[in-house]
């Protein structure tokens, strides 16, 4: 193989890896995580903006997805979505 072929195979095979890693964002909804250079966990996807919580604030907000639930549903004729 020459060089100019070598290059033009490792650029189709990067092509091909940059497709699946879209396949595999878009499959868990355009939401990422990443880890602050504080040290939190911000979640990227929901908004303009990433929204970061350290460790101890995401386990209680995770603890609370009944009461979160039970109040969207509760509360859901004054609620707005985001289109």
């Amino acid at each position: 193989m020459s060089e100019n072929e070598d290059i033009k195979a490792e650029l189709e095979r990067l092509k091909a890896e940059n497709e699946a890693l879209k396949r595999t964002s878009t499959a868990t909804k355009g939401i990422s995580l990443k880890v602050s250079e504080k040290g939190g966990v911000s979640v990227y996807g929901l908004g303009r903006f990433p929204v970061t919580l350290y460790k101890e604030q995401w386990k209680k907000l995770l603890d609370s997805v009944d009461d979160i639930k039970a109040f969207i549903q509760a509360n859901d004729s004054k609620l707005k979505t985001k289109d």
